[in-house]
């Protein structure tokens, strides 16, 4: 099966958001998901879009300290603004939007507290791009193309692809870029935005990667270590912090990203589901399993959001824990999707 969304993307037509609560409205009971310590009600369509935005593939998510909710979108077809990422509160009320220059290539959306300040940091995979903003996207600098990396190098031959798709941060300020649609490498560079290695590099074999889309900093051991979604692979890597390998971790199909709160990860799988895993890297529970058949799949995430089953996931790209232990989940649907998993145990 072809695992990049470049060999089976189908770029089709988006309509606007249905508003936060409509389920409710209608009389509809919202599905529940998951059971036990993490049993959540579903609330699709999260949000109060304004019509003026039509989402595109959304692919990134992101909480602030005021609990504000960044989404990172590659604008759909028919949108009045060209604005890629979107702000909401806690309450899903619309707060602003920015991001033009982003527009098709939104991809990673990281967010990282640093003294007192919240700096956004962005992957654009379309014009390959690391950027780092403010939390109203003022710009405090961008990386380009890895031209120092020795990969990277080539002396007068064609250059490699360069795509990037996410960040992580470790704890001393260093961060590592996924090159994860590009030649499937990941940079580590210190806190000054300076090259300090590379590794990975495309194949199978332990330490090598096929399309590495996500990254985590992974703190809950006695030493930190990089978790990689080596989604090419079908598997989850981890990694030194020096980039070497350590071991594999089981239990997801096609991985996309992390985010880690109090011990446990929800893993965003690309295959219709999302996986939590406990601090041993254990599966919790595979929440909104659609299980479809690779065909149906396929097809199901350029149509109409009316052909979504409610309580079933189709393409989750991202997810993360708010403060308050709900699960927001972006999808790679065309009409782009924001499900609230909103914790009732």
């Amino acid at each position: 099966m072809a695992t990049t969304r470049r060999n089976f993307l189908a770029m089709a037509g988006a309509s606007a958001p249905m508003l936060l609560g409509a389920d409710d409205k209608s009389g509809k009971k919202a599905p529940v998901v998951g059971e036990g310590a993490y049993k959540y009600e579903v609330i699709h369509d999260w949000g109060e879009l304004p019509s003026r935005i039509k989402y595109g593939n959304t692919h990134g998510v992101c909480e602030d300290a005021q609990g504000n909710i960044y989404i990172h979108h590659t604008v759909g077809a028919g949108s009045q603004s060209g604005d890629t990422v979107v702000v909401f509160d806690s309450k899903g009320k619309f707060v602003r939007s920015w991001g033009k220059q982003f527009g098709a290539g939104a991809h990673g959306l990281h967010l990282n507290k640093e003294g007192k300040d919240e700096f956004l940091y962005i992957c654009d995979q379309m014009h390959g791009i690391v950027t780092k903003r403010t939390l109203k996207g003022e710009e405090v600098w961008t990386l380009g193309y890895p031209a120092e990396s020795k990969p990277y190098d080539r002396s007068g031959k064609p250059a490699l692809n360069y795509r990037p798709t996410n960040i992580a941060i470790g704890p001393n300020g260093d961060f590592y870029v996924a090159d994860g649609y590009g030649s499937s490498y990941i940079h580590q560079y210190n806190s000054k935005a300076e090259l300090v290695s590379t590794f990975g590099g495309p194949g199978k074999e332990p330490g090598q990667l096929s399309t590495p889309h996500g990254l985590m900093l992974d703190s809950r051991g006695a030493t930190p270590v990089l978790l990689v979604a080596d989604r090419g692979n079908r598997r989850i890597q981890r990694f030194t912090l020096d980039g070497k390998h350590i071991d594999f971790v089981e239990g997801t199909k096609l991985p996309c990203h992390f985010h880690e709160q109090k011990g446990a990860v929800v893993v965003p799988d690309l295959l219709a589901r999302v996986t939590l895993m406990d601090r041993d890297n254990k599966v919790i529970a595979h929440l909104g399993d659609g299980e479809y058949p690779e065909a149906d799949w396929r097809k199901l995430r350029t149509q109409p959001r009316d052909q979504f089953t409610p309580g079933k996931f189709i393409c989750p790209h991202s997810a993360i824990f708010d403060h308050a232990g709900n699960i927001f989940v972006v999808e790679w649907v065309e009409v782009g999707r924001v499900t609230k998993l909103r914790k009732v145990a």
